[in-house]
Formats: structure tokens, C-alpha cells, sequence
């Protein structure tokens, strides 16, 4: 990930609502979440959520499909992993002590193996 795009990136979840909603979608899953259902969750309205969507959109955080009548949002993992891996792509330099600790932020994030036989 280049400098640029994680600027975008960073600059979109720097805004309250913003990143209770990028949370909600990452917490969702990779099936989502309707947009009203969505505007429940984080107690947001039609359309300050919308702005806000589209402002994740434009930075590749979230992404929409058309189910039927509803719209469904996304977060696009592989845009937060390339952001999580841009920020840490320099941890530990000389000191491992400093970045040990997210090994356990990393283990938490392991909650959901995949299951065999699936």
C-alpha cells in the first residue's frame, strides 16, 4: 500500500460515525449489513449514513451490492489488512518488545478459524 491511499484510508475512520460504521461492517462479517439495518445498529440516520458510506466507499473500505430492494454493505478485509500491514510493515525495528503485544491483538483477531471440512 502506498503512503497515498493510506492517507485516504486513515482519513475516511478518522470521523466518530465513520468508524462506528467500518466497525459494524468488520464485526457483520462477509455478509453484511442492509444499509437501514445498518443506520439502527450505529444509531445513524438515512442520510448522514449515506454520506458517510460513500465517503468508506471512495477509500475502499466498504463496498455495496444491490439484493433485491435493499443495498447491502461490505468491508473489504483486503483493503483493512493492506492498511494493517502498511502500519505495522515497520514494527519491531531493533526492539521487539515494542510490537510484542500485538501478538495478542493478532490471536483475538484469530477467532474465527476456518472450519474444517467446509
Amino acid at each position: 500500500m502506498e503512503s497515498e491511499s493510506a492517507v485516504d484510508a486513515l482519513s475516511a475512520l478518522a470521523h466518530e460515525g465513520r468508524l462506528a460504521i467500518f466497525r459494524a461492517l468488520v464485526r457483520a462479517g462477509p455478509d453484511g449489513l442492509a444499509a437501514g439495518k445498518l443506520g439502527e445498529e450505529v444509531g445513524i440516520a438515512g442520510s448522514t449514513l449515506s454520506n458517510n458510506l460513500t465517503v468508506l466507499t471512495r477509500a475502499g473500505l466498504a463496498a455495496s451490492a444491490r439484493d433485491g430492494r435493499s443495498i447491502i454493505y461490505t468491508a473489504d478485509y483486503g483493503r483493512m489488512t493492506d492498511l494493517l500491514a502498511f502500519l505495522l510493515e515497520d514494527c519491531c525495528d531493533g526492539s521487539p518488545s515494542v510490537c510484542a503485544p500485538l501478538g495478542d491483538v493478532i490471536a483475538k483477531a484469530m477467532c474465527c478459524p476456518p472450519q474444517v471440512g467446509a
